[in-house]
């Protein structure tokens, strides 16, 4: 991740901590018109509240905070302050392991018993399978056959014995239909790569990382 500071741009990091969109928000259909100062959605339903500080505190068993570094060749080549956020220090490699965790963990018990299923190529794949291998929990992991071995091996290891990998699908279009009808015809649920407010809230928790270092970012 790459953010500049600029000194003519500064903003409240209170705006962030706990955020209610303007209007509700449809899962189904997400669009981004503008951000961070005024978020809007396209949306149909009830409205929606983050609260970045409240994932933070439930990622703290898996999730690292992982340092902000300066540099210097990218600073020089763009004449600006390039700063780089390390997720790729994180157990699974990237941050993608803090919207599956906060989706998960965010749960009821009976729900997650039922077992959860997720399709992705790749780095949601591992997030996902670590965070049910730590919360102990039944994953089924639907991942395009065209995935990179050292993938797959990756999510087999993070996941151990709650991770079950299916093959399926020449692209991730076909993955992710065949996943969401596994999950439809087997009462189970489905944890989204992006596209849910939970997802979005732990994603975000890099956000409260970067402000608490970097008062006036410019991204």
């Amino acid at each position: 991740m790459i953010f500049k500071t600029l000194e003519n741009h500064s903003l409240n990091i209170n705006k962030i901590k706990s955020y209610q969109l303007d209007q509700p928000f449809d899962t189904a259909s997400l669009s981004i018109v503008s951000f961070p100062i005024s978020i809007q959605m396209i949306a149909t339903e009830q409205k929606t509240q983050f609260d970045f500080p409240a994932a933070a505190e439930r990622l703290q068993p898996v999730v690292r905070k992982t340092p902000l570094q300066y540099n210097q060749n990218l600073s020089d080549r763009y004449a600006c302050h390039v700063w780089l956020k390390r997720e790729d220090l994180q157990r699974v490699r990237s941050y993608k392991i803090r919207g599956a965790y906060n989706l998960m963990s965010s749960l009821p018990k009976a729900q997650l018993e039922k077992g959860v299923v997720c399709a992705s190529a790749g780095n949601h794949a591992q997030g996902f399978a670590f965070s049910c291998k730590a919360m102990q929990v039944h994953g089924v992991i639907f991942m395009p056959i065209t995935t990179p071995r050292q993938k797959i091996s990756q999510t087999r290891m993070f996941g151990g014995e709650f991770a079950d990998i299916r093959l399926v699908g020449d692209n991730f279009d076909a993955c992710a239909a065949a996943a969401r009808q596994f999950t439809e015809e087997n009462q189970k649920t489905f944890i989204p790569p992006f596209n849910h407010p939970k997802i979005i809230e732990g994603q975000g928790t890099v956000g409260l990382e970067i402000f608490a270092e970097l008062k006036d970012p410019d991204f």
